[in-house]
């Protein structure tokens, strides 16, 4: 590579930890800038796309929609804007994740009683799980 200080898509999807298909996903939807291209059409990536690569997948790690990540990139590089709506947008995450650990607590509770319950000697239709899946009471036939 002639210019270390720009990448082609397949060197920066490798050195980000992505593949090229993401890359052009991120462009789509405005994460990323389309780059310029040299005369014979490559893509050339300014090293830092690298980061910026990083910080939307760790984002998303995290939990944030796409939506979200954009409103954070645009934070990241407002150079008068204070930590605070970034506060705020972690803390709402942070309620959701907990919300959704919630949801699954009270799933693994269903779960285990209705494990507990099953005899697994019993005929099917007197399975305490299917019963339980099945609305109306009476299996399918």
């Amino acid at each position: 590579m002639s210019d270390t200080s720009t990448l082609k898509i397949g060197a920066l999807a490798q050195a980000a930890g992505v593949g090229v298909e993401t890359i052009r996903f991120y462009e789509r939807k405005g994460l990323l800038q389309q780059p310029p291209r040299t005369r014979s059409g490559y893509r050339r990536y300014p090293g830092d796309t690298v980061h910026r690569l990083k910080f939307i997948r760790r984002a998303q790690g995290l939990g944030f929609a796409l939506r979200e990540i954009s409103e954070l990139l645009d934070l990241r590089v407002d150079e008068v804007a204070a930590c605070g709506p970034v506060e705020a947008q972690a803390r709402e995450k942070l309620e959701q994740v907990a919300g959704k650990i919630e949801a699954l607590r009270q799933m693994e509770r269903a779960l285990q009683r209705l494990v507990e319950a099953c005899e697994a000697r019993e005929p099917t239709g007197a399975c305490p799980i299917l019963q339980e899946l099945d609305p109306s009471g009476s299996p399918e036939r």
